[in-house]
């Protein structure tokens, strides 16, 4: 029979590897969700060592870069990180739709927990309201990571 409520999540970071990748495109709105993210990693106690960022030239990069992270097998989670603002063309839906798609598909094909960390938004400003993105992305990542391992019946 399965419990009564949520169980409450395990954020303790110590001990974990994480990954993130990082594009460049909107670059000043990417690097402050890397700084946000990597405090958050932080605050959750992993270990500045523990982390390896990987910039990528936009979101439809992000997804093979990851894979790549996710195949070495030194990573107990991984971060995408990327900031997709509408243009005047359908570009945006291509993007923002694939690189999406592509994230999911890392984690399902490699059991590598992804945090999606890519923002999609209508303009900048909205962007900047969703920058904070990446610190949950961090509490995602670190949340998936004890629970596979919990799954897994050891704790990392």
């Amino acid at each position: 029979m399965g419990s009564a409520g949520p169980a409450a999540a395990n954020l303790g970071g110590a001990g974990l590897r994480v990954a993130i990748v990082a594009s460049r495109f909107n670059e000043a709105l990417c690097n402050r969700m890397l700084k946000g993210t990597e405090a958050e990693l932080a605050g959750l106690g992993v270990r500045g060592s523990d982390i390896e960022v990987v910039r990528v030239p936009g979101a439809l990069e992000i997804p093979v870069a990851l894979q790549w992270l996710a195949q070495t097998g030194r990573f107990d989670a991984l971060i995408a990180l990327g900031v997709v603002i509408r243009g005047e063309t359908y570009h945006f839906d291509l993007v923002s739709n694939e690189s999406s798609r592509g994230v999911m598909e890392v984690q399902l094909e490699t059991g590598v927990p992804v945090a999606n960390g890519i923002i999609t938004t209508e303009n900048e400003a909205q962007a900047e309201a969703r920058i904070g993105k990446g610190g949950e992305a961090a509490r995602v990542a670190v949340e998936m990571a004890r629970l596979k391992a919990s799954i897994a019946g050891h704790e990392t």
